[in-house]
């Protein structure tokens, strides 16, 4: 029976290679790879091996090591594979980034920016520079040096899977303002300027791996500033970093899927092999969706996500009343199921229908999906 497309915004779909490999190192973790280790910790399980142990900790480093060479994280920051996902970074970032006297500044486009924003303002000052609401249909344009000189630091939020806008490129920020950037669903996916960011961080269900681990990367020289309110000890990302992220115990399931999602997109080219498949896939349903009578994009040109394409059936023109619309996206819905397409379902926020197309999405489930909206089209 052929597996569903899976189109979730996340827990997203993982590439087959990557589940083939990881079934076999559950059983036994030193089976497979360059890394065959002849030690009885080899011959164990990677759900119940010490995360203190030699072997578990050639998959640490791999995975740290292939974070740089891979996505491109500069060697000039210190990764940290951590818990909580990117909502704990959302207090973690204020907590340990913020300066005395000093705003925190963020550009809002969207829930998670809002997220992010909202937990700041429980540690101070916190101004939002600039804004898409209240439809959130595209990114604005970054603000000019002078309305952020004055910050502790500047965020943003580079893709946006709610309401399927993306950020173009990472900015360059101007003066010594560091940049934090929510990458948790468009990481790796393709070439985005990543070397302009002082702090990331992302959850690794989009493009990285399974739920249960997020990746954070800190400049080295933001890990010597002392926060100026009390921290606790497993919030500080100075705690983690002198541990090599094993001041307590990690996801060492989470670490090792990693790992092997990382060497599965070198494998495919890197971010500019799959950057090159994921617009090529992005492409072919946004032609669809311009080119129909009845979809209608959400995101507007030049800001349009290539992980989450969001769109209604409320017709090109918006002609159709909301009883039909409903009618129609509850009628396309089902036979999507039907057809083998799971996840298609937009957000309440948006409604309609949204595909995420990360990475390990595959390009002939682009084209079967295109086939099934025209043939919908075609005789609604």
């Amino acid at each position: 029976m052929h597996r569903p497309y899976n189109l979730s915004a996340g827990p997203a779909i993982l590439p087959p290679e990557v589940f083939e490999r990881t079934a076999a190192q559950i059983g036994m973790v030193g089976t497979l790879g360059p890394a065959d280790d002849p030690s009885l910790e080899a011959r164990l399980s990677i759900l119940e091996i010490s995360h203190r142990s030699k072997t578990f900790d050639r998959i640490h480093e791999a995975a740290i090591d292939l974070c740089h060479t891979v996505l491109g994280v500069p060697r000039t920051h210190k990764v940290l594979l951590l818990q909580g996902g990117a909502s704990t970074q959302f207090a973690m970032v204020p907590m340990n980034l913020r300066r005395a006297d000093k705003p925190a500044c963020y550009v809002d486009t969207g829930v998670w920016a809002s997220k992010a924003i909202a937990e700041s303002k429980l540690f101070g000052e916190t101004r939002t520079l600039a804004s898409s609401a209240p439809r959130h249909d595209h990114v604005p344009e970054m603000p000019a040096a002078d309305t952020y000189a004055d910050a502790s630091y500047v965020h943003l939020t580079s893709n946006n899977t709610i309401y399927g806008t993306e950020w173009e490129r990472i900015p360059k920020l101007a003066g010594d303002v560091p940049l934090v950037v929510d990458l948790s669903s468009n990481i790796g996916s393709r070439e985005m300027g990543i070397e302009n960011v002082a702090l990331g961080y992302a959850g690794a269900q989009k493009n990285l791996g399974p739920s249960g681990v997020t990746l954070a990367f800190v400049r080295e020289d933001l890990l010597a500033l002392p926060p100026t309110v009390p921290v606790p000890t497993m919030l500080r990302y100075a705690t983690h970093a002198a541990e090599n992220s094993l001041y307590n115990t990690p996801n060492t399931f989470g670490i090792l899927v990693l790992r092997n999602v990382l060497e599965w997109m070198r494998d495919h080219g890197g971010v500019v092999g799959i950057g090159a498949v994921n617009q090529r896939k992005a492409k072919a349903i946004y032609d669809t969706l311009d080119a129909s009578s009845l979809y209608r994009a959400h995101a507007k040109p030049g800001s349009r996500s290539r992980m989450n394409v969001t769109w209604t059936l409320a017709g090109t023109d918006g002609s159709h009343s909301e009883a039909q619309t409903e009618t129609l996206t509850k009628r396309f819905l089902a036979a999507a199921e039907k057809a083998g397409f799971c996840g298609l379902k937009g957000h309440r926020l948006v409604g309609g229908c949204r595909a995420s197309i990360y990475n390990a999405f595959p390009e002939d489930g682009v084209v079967a999906l295109v086939a099934f909206m025209n043939e919908f089209e075609r005789t609604a």
